[in-house]
């Protein structure tokens, strides 16, 4: 009981978050590259337009994170298909994410580390 306490004060003063997302899943390169290469999915690249244009994953859209578009854009998508999402390092991705489950989607991958990682 004193540990379940302790926890929600945690919780309520810094805002971590101890409990997982069902619909957020951060896969390894291998797993990302098994379930990304060669098929048919929603493949975001949420790093700005010029990121994007030096580089970046085969078949993938580019949905800025930091644009004013950003919440149209992914509306524009099947939110009962996976999405899979990357940036640089792995923060944007992260926090696309989370806004991604908050605005209905279902099943969504970032890849660990980014596109960083990806090379």
């Amino acid at each position: 009981m004193k540990y379940v306490i302790i926890m929600s004060l945690f919780t309520a003063l810094f805002g971590v978050n101890t409990f997982q997302s069902n619909a957020i899943k951060v896969l390894s390169l291998t797993e990302f590259k098994e379930q990304t290469e060669n098929k048919n999915v929603q493949l975001i690249d949420v790093r700005t337009s010029d990121e994007f244009n030096s580089g970046h994953i085969k078949d993938a859209i580019n949905i800025d994170f930091y644009s004013g578009n950003f919440n149209v854009e992914f509306n524009k998508l099947d939110k009962e298909q996976p999405v899979y999402v990357y940036c640089r390092s792995g923060s944007r991705s992260r926090q696309t994410s989370n806004k991604l489950e908050a605005m209905g989607f279902t099943e969504i991958y970032d890849l660990k580390g980014g596109f960083l990682n990806y090379n």
